[in-house]
């Protein structure tokens, strides 16, 4: 009786390892499909390699869009294969190296072409679905967060982001019924994970701190089954690191209720004001009436998040007439006390880089009191 029980085991143990076995066989042969470097994927784990399987199948899917897919013209390259000609399987072997020759040639190209995208995209590129599912990462998002498009790719959004924008980041997963119809453009700024340190290194997840990430984008609606529906982004983080060579581009410092409390030479030239006129003034004073929303939201996102760009706005120009602008902006949080300054706090300020982006239009135009005292000559 010992005997049999033993060699069911035995039986029972070597079949587990052979379905372990047949198991792994499956888990690699899926990896070597997958679109990575070999050196990526021989550190993958099985749960990696179903959650990366399963974010390309559907890039796939969205690529494909309302087409589906498409079906391979076969029947004239079997008749032109199965020509017998002299010398017919030579030519045949020349075709295929030319052809293989031909695709790498075009590969390398289109890579090429897409680094040239991302350098002046100056971000990464996301595609989300509408639950916040990771579908796809372009692979420089290391460059910008320290984590690789592999450990992100297939995990939720709200994973990585902070709890406070969750709800935001739903509202722009959301897609009403109208923008079914019309295209639904995105624009918010939200905080997200990053490993990255102050010297550019990779560090642990469960020390990484929030950067600040700017996302434009458009919502990509599919109406047939066999497709899905997707928030497409791209994202560039918001530093401090501008380049102010330009001189279409002014520097300001302001309170927390956004009154100038400094601003640099060259708003004179752009806008007219003198820095000594615009000093306790509201930046509301100076916005295009219809452009306070876009004000305010970039108040509020500089609030709540330290970081914000406001989009393009209308900035009036002193005498008359207004320019396009953007600002980015951060807060720039107090200062502790020191030894000659033991009780005092230096408050928290908002600076402020804001890029003129067009001349000025409508000159005869005066729309606020401020602008009826003089003319702007340029």
């Amino acid at each position: 009786m010992t005997a049999d029980k033993e060699k069911r085991r035995a039986i029972s143990r070597e079949a587990a390892r052979r379905r372990r076995r047949v198991e792994s066989d499956v888990f690699g042969d899926l990896a070597r499909l997958l679109p990575l470097q070999p050196s990526v994927r021989a550190h993958l784990d099985k749960p990696s390699v179903i959650r990366l399987t399963l974010s390309y199948i559907r890039t796939q899917t969205l690529l494909r869009g309302k087409t589906g897919t498409k079906t391979p013209v076969q029947s004239s390259h079997t008749v032109k294969n199965g020509q017998v000609t002299e010398g017919g399987e030579e030519q045949r072997e020349r075709d295929g190296e030319r052809d293989v020759e031909e695709k790498k040639n075009k590969d390398v190209e289109t890579l090429e072409e897409t680094n040239m995208y991302l350098r002046v995209l100056e971000g990464f590129l996301v595609v989300l679905s509408t639950v916040g599912d990771i579908i796809f990462l372009s692979d420089n998002v290391s460059k910008y967060m320290g984590l690789t498009q592999t450990e992100l790719m297939g995990h939720s959004i709200f994973e990585f982001t902070h709890p406070c924008d969750h709800e935001e980041i739903r509202n722009n997963l959301r897609l009403t019924a109208e923008e079914v119809w019309c295209g639904a453009k995105r624009d918010f700024v939200m905080r997200i994970k990053s490993a990255l340190t102050h010297r550019g290194r990779s560090a642990n997840l469960k020390s990484a701190t929030w950067k600040v990430l700017h996302c434009q984008g458009r919502a990509k609606v599919c109406l047939t089954p066999s497709s899905v529906s997707c928030l497409v982004l791209t994202c560039q983080p918001l530093p401090l690191s501008h380049t102010l060579l330009s001189t279409h581009t002014f520097t300001s410092q302001h309170s927390m209720d956004m009154r100038f409390t400094y601003c640099d030479q060259r708003v004179a030239l752009l806008l007219g004001y003198s820095p000594e006129e615009l000093l306790g003034r509201s930046i509301y004073d100076l916005c295009h009436t219809l452009d306070t929303n876009c004000l305010t939201k970039n108040h509020l996102n500089l609030c709540f998040k330290s970081q914000s760009v406001s989009g393009q706005y209308r900035m009036l120009v002193k005498g008359g007439g207004y320019v396009w602008v953007e600002s980015h902006s951060a807060v720039i949080p107090s200062v502790r006390p020191s030894k000659s300054r033991p009780s005092g706090h230096q408050p928290l300020c908002i600076l402020c880089v804001t890029y003129v982006l067009s001349g000025v239009e409508e000159p005869t135009l005066q729309l606020s009191l401020e602008q009826t005292g003089h003319r702007y000559m340029r």
